[in-house]
């Protein structure tokens, strides 16, 4: 709640309450109304309960994970890399003239190890006190809690009551009223004193000042206090008196009453705190102060008297009754009741104006008019005990503290709490689940507990309304009248008050406790609120606050914004303010362990980087050189995060941490955190101002500072000699502080932080310092300080590093010589009164002692080694009671009554035991392991002083060995560089003599070649290679030997380079002799001399003078030796040079020499590639070259003889094969002549020689002779122009196709059958169990007798089925409708033919000419296989082939065997045109009989002629449309095409006039297989007529009564021109028998006459080679279409007759006559348009370069026809 009063508020109380935020905690409902429900019991008046620090509980609430809220938007608040994030800037000044502390902005590289990052800072940043680290850029790590689960309880914070000042007067003031009021006289309004309000308590302070009330009287200082107080003008004597009546009349009776009634309160407040309020263990419980109190103003004060009495009767022995065992039968009985866990503040509702009148908190708000602080209560130990056991998470004992005992955090609370952990296991903290695995923690402190215990208090019973009963006797009404306290609602009867009181009093009464007060104040907790919700109320005070505050700024035209000086101004307005109090929410101390961190963590995000980074301030605290490390346990808020909830003015007080230990901070987000720091070298200044400014809060709370609730002003600091520095604290920046160091600050608006601790090597002195300071003040700590250092030290020995050793060294060492002591000062207490064989100091245990003594080295929980009366732990060994189970440390130990015994009983040990957790052994021998570890680069450095103490020149090995030695140390010796570098020079010293004293593999190398370029040739630079001649120069020698000398060491190497140079002086004498009497040395004798001088690895120029004279010799030797070898020239070129390198004479004899023969040989070198270059080669010259060479022994290049020797070589080779060819080709059996392939490749082996050797005309003439036997054959089978080499792929072809064909085996006469993709379902299944090997499964078609393969047609006379691709017929021109017709049935419809079918005669006329060839053809054995299969198949069909016999019932047959004929690739003339014949007499279907087929050539379309294409390219009909620049070549080709088709004409016209005779076969009797036309139907009953024939002159007989019809529609396409001869009409009177042949029918024709281009091409016609003129263009145009024409062209008119005939010859179109009929044009035209050839493929294969053609086998051929006529079916 926040409350603003004005000036003129009636009750301060009232007007805060009046005017709270309408935003409360969203958890406050009607629990306030519970709450405040009234009770009169005992007439006592309406109270509401309150813990024993004033917090009014309210219900129990739902646990925290329970809840959700809205969630945070983090875009709304402040944010370290968003747009909201706030601008860092330095402030130019600050408020009160403070200097700013230190800003850091650590680099990537020193951002990676945190804590060497602070030690770096360290020295600077420390004598701040705190500093301040902005990460860099790239380190912002994600916001890792749940804004909607995230929950926290806040404290509340009345701003002018933290401020020690401020509270100190309010609270007087307060007293004061209460005080009054009981006498009877109420002070309602402060006196007023020259017309301004006297401050009552400020004329108090001065009058102590100034030594008190009569002392200022005497002294007249009353003017001078009325200055200090701020009265001006005049002195008048008014003013003195107005001052001194107003103390007389309101302080002095108050001063009056505390000097008789604080002795017995303090007494009571001692009492309660089980021991003297001033820290342990001073005497007194009043401290005297440098104030003169009321209470120390002389030594005979009744406080000190009341001090002294107290003292006596605690030491006195009779009764020995100790205050802290006081058993729960002599106190009060007592009910706890409910708590909370906060103070409500004595001022609660603030000092009110002048003539305001006073409140109190704890009266209903009409009569709310007392400074009265709210009521306490006073909870007995034993409840205290009781909800501690409730609360702890584990069985371990009771726990005292948290990490900061909170002044706000009831035992209520934390029952809350834990039952909310108990809910929440997921959110539980990492303390409590380890604590369910370990039965006792490592370290002691570490258990996490919720609340603050407040001080020991006096029990009474709370189940008991108040006033029933007595505080005092505990009895009640009925031993008299009981009087309730309106402050504390404590009862007391009237006898047992000092003095007592008769009768009750009229009006309200307050207690003695309650006016002279108790100290102690705390924050009041506050209300549960999400990370939103407290956003919201944050920035509505904000805003509310300072919406009427700001001025109106004329630049801006706006109320000025709030800036970060006028929030730090106002807050400490507010702070110093008696008038005006405000009250904040602060969520702070908040665990991370219940609530979670603001950083990712590995439980929670294990993916997120940051989880493991080390400025995670959930990691920093185990940092591998953090002394937490070794806190096996967490403790929070030290070892696990606190997070903190900010809104403005909310503040932390001044306090350094615990233990004195570091601390980071960390915001998150939100507004500006300032920062206060004082340095540690001002702690005791800073402690002193604050007991100087405020004695009277450390007269009852002596650890004020230890409880975070008061402030003063940096300014009153200031003056009193403290350094304060300051900074401000933005979101994602750090805070560190240092150890000792004060820091407090406020917050500027809502933000998030979050805090751990961490404890670097620096840290331990500063801990020890501050568990001391705990002790002092008998405050527990939060873990054992001891412990800590023996963990660390008990560890391995390997774990142990140097560091640790060297801070845990002295740390051991310090409490081993406390620990020492303070059992040695046991035992002599022990001893004093009773001297015996103690068990203390003797090693045997059975000596009688009267104390029981245990080592126990095994951790136990804390509450069983924790001192009962110093609160610290006593880890090494603890003194226990048995009788009160009380533990004690050794220092109180025997001096604090832990019992009812005596002191000497307690120190003689009679039940009580000693534990030792160490024996002085095991402390020895850990300090000692420790302490050697520490000390080891001590000891190091002294051995390395000995070392050189104790000669001048040491040992190199033991400097090595020292060396090794500390580079194991990990530590930082100072003499180590320096013994390094020393070590490192002499390594170098020896490392170059090294050189010197022992001999290189590649200084024994004997070849003095080698010796002198080997360095030149491996280092390859001069730099180096001048580098090395250098080392090797031999005053390097002596020079190291002085440098050995002058640094000052020994080793075996400086003596073995002394030994060496004296061999090296020895060997220059030796070296210098032998150079002056060279004649008396050979060869060896210098060699030796010269590996001597090697062995050295030094250069002397004796040995440079003695390898030349070495070199010399061997060259002449070598000289010498080569004359009789045979040499190259390369060699020769080699051994002069080196004579030259060694200035050989020229007139030496072996110079001379070789000389000679290097000239010799260069000129042979020049003739012979002049021979070897040249364009014809004398091959007679090379071989007296050669031979020249084997006889004068000429030093020739090897390349050059073997390249003479190589075209040699091949010539001779060259010249026996051909050699061998001719012979064996003139063998009479032609079997045994070579192959032609032979011929071949030798023929091309001899085109690669310049020069053709003897006998190449003769074979290239055999040769051309076999190879116009090929080209024969390739005119038979129309493949003219093709290559040599397709007529053997070719021919494989047509035996290949004829295969099929000609089968007479398996494909017989049959009647029509049916595709089997077109056959019914039957007789698929039917046909399915048949195998390959039955024929009826194996159906053939077509005239190919093959397969149904793609489109499939079927005839509609005959009902074949032929394929689609054998007549290029394309599958788009078929329609369904078409009806068909076979070229068999109607011999006008034309085959497509890729190539000319030769007759079978001029086939065995073919093969009859090889006896006569040079050389075995290829194409023999598959010529051979062709003529034997056609003339089977023409003897199996002879009898068929009978005119006389035939009948037209062997029609089908006969359409059969002409269908596999027409099929076949070669030409059976006579059957052909017999079945033709006879097929037309019996079934005729054309109009006229077909004529007689002599030959059978391609149908293929011509290729477009050169001048065709030109026309074509650009789009003229007639050559002279072309352009200029073309007409010329067109011309040309025109005139070329000319000449070709005159030379084909006559050609034409010769073959023309050659008589043609059909002779008839010798015939037998035809087969008695016969078809009768009874059983089978070969005709249709209607054939449509053939397009372009009317119907009269094509039709068909009318068919016989049993003849069927098919159902299969059928297609009658038009059929093509067919380029054929057609001659007359055969008759079978013309069919004659010639009686002797057995070859078959044939037709003859005369040979008498042949064209004019088989003439010449065969060359009969010699004499038509030498024409002229017009006639020999036309002879050599029919020269040019063949190779061996070209060749006999070249052999009669010379080489060159080419030269200006470039270029192809024109293909002549062919022409249909214009006589053709009519109806033959439509039928070609019906063809055409079913052919789908495609022209540009062939156009492109043609235009495709020789060289990138392909092998063409049959199958390939095949593939090629197929690919280029038509598209596949498929």
């Amino acid at each position: 709640m926040v409350s603003v009063p004005s000036a003129n508020h009636n009750g301060s109380g009232g007007a805060g309450s009046a005017n709270a935020s309408s935003r409360a905690s969203p958890v406050v409902s009607t629990t306030n109304a519970t709450r405040d429900a009234p009770s009169t019991a005992n007439c006592a008046k309406p109270k509401t309960q309150v813990n024993s620090n004033g917090y009014h509980p309210s219900n129990p609430q739902l646990p925290l994970s329970s809840m959700q809220s809205p969630p945070l938007d983090l875009r709304s608040v402040e944010r370290r890399g968003q747009p909201t994030a706030s601008r860092e800037y330095v402030k130019k000044s600050r408020l009160f003239g403070l200097q700013e502390a230190p800003t850091y902005r650590p680099t990537e590289e020193e951002w990676k190890d945190p804590l060497e990052y602070v030690r770096k800072i360290s020295p600077e940043a420390q004598a701040y006190g705190l500093c301040k680290i902005i990460p860099p850029d790239s380190w912002n790590p994600d916001f890792a809690i749940d804004t909607e689960r995230f929950h926290f309880r806040t404290r509340k914070q009345e701003l002018n009551s933290v401020e020690g000042s401020t509270r100190a007067n309010l609270t007087y003031l307060d007293a004061l009223s209460k005080f009054h009021k009981q006498q009877g006289t109420n002070l309602n309004r402060l006196p007023y004193v020259d017309k301004k309000p006297l401050d009552l308590y400020r004329l108090k302070k001065a009058v102590e000042s100034r030594g008190g009330f009569e002392k200022v009287c005497k002294t007249k200082k009353w003017a001078e206090i009325g200055r200090d107080l701020g009265y001006s003008g005049k002195i008048m004597s008014s003013l003195s008196t107005s001052l001194k009546n107003s103390y007389d009349r309101w302080l002095n009776p108050y001063e009056h009453y505390l000097r008789q009634a604080k002795p017995g309160v303090y007494q009571q407040l001692e009492y309660e705190y089980g021991g003297p309020l001033t820290p342990s263990p001073a005497p007194s419980p009043v401290k005297r102060s440098t104030v003169n109190t009321p209470s120390s103003l002389r030594g005979e004060s009744p406080a000190r008297h009341a001090t002294d009495a107290l003292q006596a009767s605690l030491s006195a022995p009779k009764p020995e009754v100790d205050r802290d065992t006081t058993s729960m039968a002599d106190l009060p009985s007592s009910t706890p009741q409910p708590m909370t866990g906060g103070f409500t503040a004595i001022n609660s509702g603030g000092f009110t104006a002048v003539n305001a009148s006073f409140t109190s908190v704890n009266r209903p708000a009409p009569e709310a008019k007392s400074f009265t602080p709210p009521p306490r209560r006073h909870d007995s130990p034993a409840s205290l005990t009781k909800d501690v056991l409730d609360f702890r998470p584990s069985g371990l004992g009771s726990a005292n503290s948290l990490k900061r005992q909170l002044s706000f955090d009831s035992i209520e609370s934390a029952r809350k709490e834990t039952s909310a952990d108990r809910d929440e296991p997921e959110n539980g903290s990492r303390r409590s689940k380890r604590l369910k695995k370990e039965t006792v923690p490592t370290v002691a402190g570490s258990h996490m507990s919720l609340f603050r215990p407040s001080a020991p208090r006096v029990p009474r019973d709370e189940a008991s309304s108040p006033g029933e009963k007595c505080d005092t006797c505990g009895k009640g009404d009925d031993a008299g009248f009981v009087i309730v306290c309106e402050s504390c609602d404590h009862g007391y009867h009237g006898s047992c008050l000092d003095p007592p009181l008769k009768t009750p009093p009229d009006g309200e009464w307050n207690c003695p406790r309650c006016l002279v007060g108790d100290g102690q104040f705390g924050f009041e907790e506050g209300g549960l609120y999400s990370l939103k919700q407290f956003q919201e109320k944050a920035a509505d005070f904000k805003q509310s606050y300072f919406e009427n505050r700001m001025p109106f700024d004329p630049v801006l035209n706006c109320v000025r914004p709030v800036t970060e000086d006028d929030v730090e101004r106002e807050f400490w307005r507010l702070v110093a303010s008696i008038e005006e109090t405000v009250e904040v929410e602060y969520g702070a101390d908040i665990h991370c362990t219940t609530h979670g961190s603001g950083f990712p963590t590995a439980e929670r995000h294990p993916c997120n980087s940051y989880c493991s980074d080390p400025w995670n301030l959930n990691n920093m605290p185990l940092h591998p050189d953090s002394l937490f490390r070794h806190i096996k346990t967490d403790i929070s808020g030290m070892t696990v995060p606190w997070v903190y909830v900010g809104m403005i003015f909310s503040t932390f007080c001044w306090h350094n941490e615990d233990h004195f230990a570091y601390s980071i901070n960390y915001q998150h987000f939100g507004a500006t955190k300032t920062w206060y720091g004082i340095p540690a070298e001002d702690t005791e200044k800073f402690e002193n101002a604050m007991r100087e400014a405020v004695p009277e809060l450390f007269e009852t709370q002596p650890d004020l500072l230890f409880q975070l609730v008061t402030l003063l002003t940096p300014e009153q600091l200031k003056k009193a000699g403290v350094r304060v520095y300051a900074l401000d604290q933005r979101a994602g920046q750090m805070v560190i502080t240092f150890p000792q160091a004060y820091h407090a600050g406020f917050n500027h608006g809502f933000n998030f932080n979050e805090a751990v601790n961490f404890a670097p090597s620096d840290w331990e002195p500063y801990g020890l310092a501050g568990v001391e300071r705990l002790q002092q003040f008998r405050r527990q700590s939060c873990f054992s300080h001891d412990e800590l250092l023996w963990t660390a030290a008990e560890g391995p020995i390997s774990a142990l590093t140097i560091q640790t050793a060297k801070w845990l060294a002295p740390a051991l060492e310090r409490i081993h010589k406390r620990e020492r002591d303070q059992r040695e000062g046991f035992i002599e207490k022990h001893l004093e009164n009773n001297s015996h064989a103690c068990a203390l100091t003797s090693e045997s245990l059975e000596q009688q002692c009267t104390i029981s003594f245990q080592v126990l080295d095994e951790d136990v929980p804390e509450e069983e080694y924790q001192c009962s009366y110093c609160k610290s732990f006593t880890y090494l060994s603890r003194f226990k009671c048995l009788k009160s189970g009380k533990i004690l440390c050794l220092l109180h130990a025997g001096h604090h009554a832990c019992c009812d015994m005596p002191e000497p009983q307690r120190f003689a040990g009679d039940q009580h035991v000693m534990y030792y957790r160490k024996t002085k052994e095991d402390m020895d021998e850990t300090y000692r392991k420790v302490a050697e570890k520490a000390n080891l680069p001590e000891a190091w450095e002294e051995k390395y002083e000995k070392l050189l103490d104790e000669g001048a020149t040491p040992a190199l090995k033991t400097l090595r060995t020292l060396l090794n030695e500390g580079e194991r140390i990990p530590y930082g010796l100072p003499s180590l560089p320096v013994l390094r570098e020393f070590v490192d020079r002499c390594n170098d010293w020896v490392e170059e003599a090294t050189n010197y004293t022992v001999r290189k593999q590649q200084n024994r190398r004997k070849n003095d070649k080698v010796w002198q370029s080997g360095l030149r040739k491996t280092i390859g630079s001069l730099y180096q290679d001048q580098k090395e001649r250098e080392m090797r120069r031999v005053d390097n020698i002596y020079r190291l030997i002085e440098d050995a000398e002058r640094i000052g060491f020994d080793c075996p190497e400086k003596h073995q380079l002394k030994e060496r140079a004296d061999a090296i002086r020895s060997f220059q004498r030796n070296a210098e002799q032998a150079l002056e009497h060279i004649l008396g040395h050979n060869q060896e004798s210098i060699e030796e001399l010269i590996e001597e001088g090697r062995t050295f690895n030094v250069d002397m120029p004796e040995l440079d003078k003695l390898s030349a004279v070495l070199e010399q010799l061997r060259w002449s030797n070598n000289a010498r030796a080569n004359r009789n070898k045979s040499l190259t020239l390369t060699q020769v070129r080699e051994i002069l040079a080196d004579g030259h390198r060694l200035e050989i004479p020229l007139y030496n004899d072996h110079m001379k020499w070789y000389n000679d023969k290097y000239q010799s040989a260069l000129q042979w070198e020049t003739k012979a590639k002049e021979l070897v270059n040249a364009d014809i080669i004398h091959y007679p010259q090379l071989e007296a070259l050669s031979n020249q060479v084997q006889v004068n022994s000429l030093p020739v290049s090897p390349d050059t003889l073997a390249a003479v020797d190589q075209i040699l070589h091949k010539q001779r080779e060259a010249h026996r094969q051909v050699v061998d060819i001719m012979e064996r080709s003139r063998d009479r059996d032609y079997t045994k002549r070579p192959k032609y392939s032979e011929v071949a490749e030798v023929m091309r082996k001899v085109e690669d020689l310049n020069s053709k050797p003897a006998g190449t005309l003769d074979l290239e003439k055999e040769q051309k002779r076999h190879e116009d036997w090929m080209r024969k054959g390739k005119k038979l089978f129309g493949k003219t122009n093709a290559p040599l080499h397709i007529l053997k792929s070719h021919m494989d072809y047509v035996y290949d196709r004829n295969l099929d064909c000609f089968d007479i085996a398996s494909d017989k006469p049959r009647l029509p059958a049916e595709p089997a993709s077109r056959a019914t379902s039957e007789e698929r299944d039917q046909k399915s169990s048949r195998t390959w090997d039955d024929p009826a499964f194996r159906e053939v078609f077509c005239i190919c007798r093959r397969t149904e393969a793609g489109l499939m047609i079927e005839c509609e006379l005959c009902h074949e089925w032929y394929h689609g691709k054998c007549l290029k017929i394309a599958r788009g021109k078929v329609k369904e409708d078409d009806k068909y017709t076979c070229p068999i049935c109607d011999w006008r419809v034309k085959i497509p033919r890729d190539a000319a079918r030769p007759k079978l005669e001029d086939l065995i006329a073919w093969q009859e000419e090889i006896p006569n060839l040079p050389f075995q053809p290829e194409e023999e054995e598959v010529l051979k296989k062709i003529i034997d299969k056609a003339q089977e198949f023409r003897r199996h069909i002879a009898g068929f082939c009978t005119p006389v016999v035939t009948t037209p019932s062997e029609a089908d047959t006969q359409r059969f065997y002409l269908r596999k004929i027409e099929g076949a690739e070669i030409l059976l003339s006579y059957e052909t045109n017999f079945f033709r014949q006879e097929l037309h007499k019996w079934s005729p279907v054309a109009p006229e009989p077909p004529p007689v087929l002599e030959v059978s050539k391609s149908t293929r379309k011509p290729r477009p002629t050169k001048l065709q294409k030109l026309l074509l390219q650009y789009g003229v009909d007639d050559p002279d449309d072309l352009p200029e620049a073309v007409k010329g070549k067109a011309n040309s080709l025109k005139r070329k095409a000319q000449n070709a088709e005159a030379a084909a004409a006559a050609a034409a016209a010769a073959a023309a006039s050659s008589s043609t005779s059909l002779v008839p076969p010798h015939t037998t009797s035809p087969s008695a297989h016969s078809f009768g036309s009874s059983g089978h139907a070969f005709f249709r009953g209607s054939q449509p007529s053939t397009p372009a024939l009317t119907a009269t002159t094509h039709g068909h007989p009318a068919p016989s009564a049993d003849s069927t019809t098919s159902s299969r529609p059928g297609s009658s396409l038009r059929p093509d021109s067919m380029d054929v001869d057609n001659g007359p009409s055969l008759h079978p009177d013309f069919f004659l028998s010639n009686g002797s042949s057995g070859q078959g029918p044939q037709l003859l024709h005369s040979d008498s006459n042949m064209s004019l281009e088989e003439r010449i091409l065969q060359g009969q016609d010699d004499d038509l080679i030498h024409v002229t003129g017009s006639n020999r263009e036309e002879v050599l145009k029919i020269l040019s279409k063949t190779e061996n024409g070209r060749r006999r062209a070249e052999d009669v008119f010379g080489p060159d007759i080419w030269d200006s005939r470039r270029g192809k010859n024109f293909d002549r179109s062919s022409k249909v006559g214009q006589s053709q009929p009519e109806d033959d044009k439509e039928v070609d035209k019906m063809f055409l348009d079913l052919t789908n050839a495609d022209e540009d493929d062939v156009s492109k294969k043609d235009r495709q370069p020789e060289g990138e053609r392909v092998s063409i086998t049959a199958a390939s051929f095949d593939a090629e026809r197929n690919t280029l006529d038509m598209e596949d079916s498929d």
